[in-house]
């Protein structure tokens, strides 16, 4: 129709691409398909990336994918392949969401466990797509809902977030969570998740695939030696020693007939499918 501009068209006609513009263009993009893309350039003014996720955490269900744009295909192949599929069980900024933290910016070294970038979830996922670092926005746009605005670097840049960046990215947080509300506030999930219910699932997948029978202790000791816990952070957690863990850790590797943390990774990994897919 004569006259009628689209959002982006009529911000772009007065002024130059700047933060506050494209700002103004994301803002007049709410409730359109575009908005996740235009929320990302204004982002980019703001603090540079090399790719972005935006993802949907529910409570009973997978994470939903929204948004993925980056160089690093790598990056979007593991989302798809492995992420989605149940290797998400095992991430920190899932465990953000499990613990609903309050909304803000995580860094990933900050929130991780204390053994995390020497665990196989890390080696496997992370190393392979040659991220670097990664920062996420939390926002809660329902109940039960929390929505990560991840970005992140990688071998494109080869750098990490600086104390500058940082800045930048806790100085426009409350727009972020504002905007993000706003656009998936029809966004909506069923249940509570319950981590017995989690390690109660896999001891059934367990029980199904492998013929092997875990007690609910081993089950949990098995998930948090995944996401990459020491046995001194494990038994902080569960509130006994760090040698009642390791002798936990015994017996789970005993059962399960394996020597090594690689090893159950690569044991469980389908069977967390199985759990998420259940």
């Amino acid at each position: 129709m004569e006259g009628v501009y689209t959002p982006k068209e009529v911000f772009t006609q007065v002024t130059d691409e700047t933060e506050e513009s494209q700002l103004a263009v994301a803002i007049a993009s709410l409730h359109v398909v575009s908005f996740p893309h235009e929320l990302s350039r204004w982002l980019q003014k703001t603090v540079s990336f090399d790719n972005i996720t935006i993802l949907a955490y529910f409570q009973n269900q997978a994470p939903s994918l929204l948004l993925y744009e980056g160089k690093n295909s790598k990056i979007l192949d593991g989302i798809a392949k492995d992420y989605l599929a149940g290797a998400y069980l095992l991430d920190p900024f899932h465990d953000l969401h499990i613990n609903t933290v309050p909304a803000g910016v995580y860094l990933l070294s900050d929130v991780s466990p204390d053994k995390f970038r020497s665990n196989p979830y890390y080696l496997e996922y992370y190393k392979k797509t040659k991220m670097m670092d990664e920062l996420a926005f939390v926002t809660y746009p329902a109940s039960g809902v929390s929505l990560h605005v991840c970005l992140g670097r990688d071998d494109n840049s080869n750098q990490v977030f600086t104390p500058r960046d940082l800045e930048n990215a806790h100085r426009i947080a409350p727009l972020v969570s504002a905007l993000s509300i706003n656009h998936w506030n029809g966004l909506r999930s069923e249940g509570a998740y319950a981590e017995e219910e989690t390690t109660s699932k896999l001891i059934r997948e367990m029980e199904h695939r492998h013929g092997i029978s875990l007690s609910p202790r081993q089950a949990e000791v098995a998930m948090l030696v995944l996401r990459g816990h020491s046995s001194v952070s494990i038994g902080l957690r569960l509130g006994v020693s760090f040698q009642t863990i390791k002798v936990f850790r015994k017996q789970l590797y005993k059962k399960c007939h394996i020597s090594s943390q690689a090893q159950l990774f690569k044991l469980m990994i389908p069977v967390l499918e199985m759990v998420s897919a259940s």
